[in-house]
Formats: structure tokens, C-alpha cells, sequence
């Protein structure tokens, strides 16, 4: 992109009170943003409000320090290969499913490898869920990942702890097609910070066999009310939504309900109905949403083209041999207390415990806040 193209998008962008809806009434009316600021007010006045239109005649006091990032990082690459790139809402590379949302961005950031694309989506599930999940949780959540990879479906997520960096890590480590994006992660800041700073390592893996995506200007900090705006990206990018786990004032429930307004499918896994990261999946399912035991189930909704012969093995867990298998079956799937497995068990605290060890030692079973333990499905 030539650099007076590129100052005339991120003026647009960068307008107070323009926004995604207002630019796109003006490119509607006058063409590219070199036209748009070319216009007289008066022009401009037939199309956005005199105190917008006013704003419009003065480039933003950041325009020219923005103008030089942009322009320098997308000269840049990252170490790895990963080139720096930038679409515009009339770019034909832009994807088409983002131009059927209500207010879908003016200009989307990537960092990626070259031949990969946006409109290589058309086989993508988001999975999003809990920052704070349950080891059963996030067991679910790379399992069902890697299964969605296995079968040649792109994971998109939004890089968050818990849940979503689960996600991610299980499509990455089923990455079998060096040129079909394994995993997309979409982000609340500028490309050129990673949020949170522990998922940089994770951010390095998904630009190499992947792509990050960002609508926000380089040097965005983590704004929290950026996080629920960028969800409606994961949505629209996806042909249906995942809720692996979530709470009931879950920013996931955010996903799901964009999802379902654009006319997505939208999945939910149940959980333990004594665990509060399960009752936003439980609500969901009571308002419509399909529930997931398998990655077949969603396949089957979505109905991709190869589902069949691509369906992979479930990642539900199977009963382990295991010396402990009696002891599994007394812990069954909820959190339970040392107190109630020596009621249901008969054993000794002493010889209890050290059975409990060594199943958490295999990760078999996970020890819990408060002195819970809870067994994980192995997938």
C-alpha cells in the first residue's frame, strides 16, 4: 500500500466520532478516503452531522506519527517470516463474511505467514470460554481443538488466558497444512504489543503456522471496553461459535449472542451443574444452543463438505486402566472433597491421599481451591 493511500485510511479511521458506520457512508457517497477529504463541508454535511463533518476538515493532531508506525511495521517481518499486512474494507482479500455484519472494520491489521489468508475461512469454528476455567475446562478445550485441526477446521479465539490460549494450543499442535491457517487469534490491542504478555510465546506460534488479527491502530493498549467490540470479529469470521465454558456474566456469552445475531450456529459443552464456569453453557443451551459432547455434533451442524471423512476421534474421555479405577469412579466428574471420597470409598485418609497424588502426578485428577479435587477427561 503506497503511503498516501495509507494516510488517507487511518485519517478516516483515526476522525473522533467518524466510527466504522459513519466512514462507510462516506466511502458509500464519495469513493476512496482521498475523495471523502477532498469534499467541501458542505458536501460533507449532506452525509454526517455538521460537528463530524467539521472534524473531517482537520487531519487528527497523531495522524503523522501514526502514518510513520503503520508504514514502518508494515515494511517489517517478524523473525520467523510472518509478514506484517493491512486490509481495507474495499481491499477484495477482505473477507466476505465480515462485510455481512452490521458494522464490520475499517481496516483489519495481520500478522501472518504469506500465503496465508482470511478467505481461507470457510471451514472455521470460534471456540471462546472462561478465563478462569476449570482443569476439566481447559482439558476440553485443546482436546477439541486439536480434534477441529485434525480435521481441517481453522480455530479462531481471542488469545485470552484460560480457555481461549487452550483452544489455540490444541489446533496448533494438530497443524498438518503448512498453507491453511491452523488457528486465528483476534485482538483487542495493536499488533505491535502482545496482551496478555504470558501468551507471547503462544502469539509467536500462532504467526507462524496462523494468523493474529487486530481492527485497532499499532500502540492500542489493553482498553477493556476493546475486548467486547472485538468479539464480533471471532463471530464473523467463523460458521459457527463454541462455548467450551463460561460463567454467566462471561465475556463469551458476548460471542455467542453476536454469533447468534448473525446468523451463526452456536454450541455450548455442559458442565457440572455445581460449577459456576458451566452456567453461562447450561444458559446457552436452554436458549437454543446445540449441546456439544463430541466434535461430531458440530460437525454435523455445520455440515462442511469433507465432514465426514475428515470426523476425528472424539475427545470425550475413556475410562483409563488404571489400579485406581474404583477411586476414579468414586470422583466421578464434580469436585468432591477429601471428606466425602473417604465416605464413598471406605478408605483411610492416609492411604486416600496418597492414591489422590499419584492420580494428579499421571493427570488423572486436578487438586481444586478449598480442598477439592476433580477428574480430567483425557482426550
Amino acid at each position: 500500500m503506497e503511503r498516501d493511500e495509507l494516510a488517507g485510511w487511518l485519517r478516516l479511521t483515526l476522525t473522533p466520532g467518524i466510527g466504522n458506520t459513519g466512514a462507510r457512508r462516506l466511502l458509500a457517497a464519495f469513493g476512496l478516503p482521498s475523495e471523502v477529504f477532498a469534499q467541501s463541508a458542505e458536501a460533507l454535511r449532506q452525509i454526517v452531522p455538521e460537528a463530524k463533518a467539521q472534524a473531517l476538515l482537520q487531519p487528527p493532531a497523531e495522524l503523522e506519527a501514526q502514518l510513520d508506525r503503520t508504514f514502518e511495521w508494515l515494511q517489517g517481518t517478524e523473525p520467523h517470516g510472518a509478514t506484517h499486512r493491512l486490509l481495507t474494507l474495499g481491499d477484495p482479500a477482505y473477507p466476505a463474511s465480515l462485510l455481512e455484519m452490521a458494522d464490520p472494520p475499517l481496516l483489519l491489521y495481520l500478522i501472518g505467514p504469506p500465503p496465508l489468508s482470511l478467505g481461507q475461512l470457510a471451514r472455521s469454528i470460534a471456540m471462546v470460554g472462561s478465563r478462569n476455567p476449570t482443569p476439566q475446562g481447559v482439558t476440553n478445550a485443546r482436546a477439541f481443538g486439536r480434534a477441529f485441526g485434525e480435521a481441517g477446521i481453522a480455530v479462531v479465539s481471542g488469545l485470552a488466558l484460560g480457555i481461549d490460549g487452550a483452544a489455540h494450543e490444541g489446533a496448533l499442535e494438530a497443524a498438518i497444512d503448512p498453507l491453511w491457517p491452523a488457528t486465528v487469534a483476534v485482538v483487542g490491542t495493536g499488533l505491535d504489543r502482545v496482551y496478555p504478555a504470558r501468551h507471547r510465546a503462544l502469539a509467536q506460534r500462532i504467526a507462524e503456522r496462523g494468523l493474529i488479527v487486530s481492527e485497532f491502530p499499532l500502540g492500542t493498549p489493553p482498553l477493556n471496553q476493546n475486548f467486547p467490540k472485538r468479539n464480533r470479529i471471532i463471530a464473523g469470521l467463523s460458521r459457527g461459535t463454541l462455548v467450551v465454558e463460561a460463567a454467566l456474566q462471561s465475556g463469551s456469552l458476548i460471542t455467542a449472542r453476536l454469533a447468534s445475531e448473525q446468523g451463526k450456529d452456536v454450541f455450548a459443552i455442559p458442565g457440572s451443574i455445581h460449577s459456576p464456569q458451566s452456567r453461562g453453557c447450561h444458559a446457552l443451551i436452554r436458549q437454543g444452543a446445540k449441546l456439544v459432547e463430541t466434535v461430531g455434533d458440530v460437525l454435523e451442524e455445520l455440515r462442511f463438505d469433507d465432514a465426514a471423512a475428515l470426523q476425528p476421534a472424539s475427545p470425550l474421555p475413556e475410562e483409563p486402566a488404571s489400579p485406581f479405577a474404583a477411586l476414579l469412579q468414586a470422583i466421578g466428574y464434580d469436585p468432591v472433597s477429601l471428606d466425602a471420597l473417604c465416605a464413598r470409598t471406605g478408605y483411610a485418609v492416609a492411604a486416600l491421599q496418597a492414591q489422590l497424588l499419584e492420580l494428579e502426578l499421571d493427570g488423572h485428577v486436578a487438586r481444586l481451591p478449598g480442598g477439592l479435587f476433580q477428574r480430567i477427561g483425557q482426550g
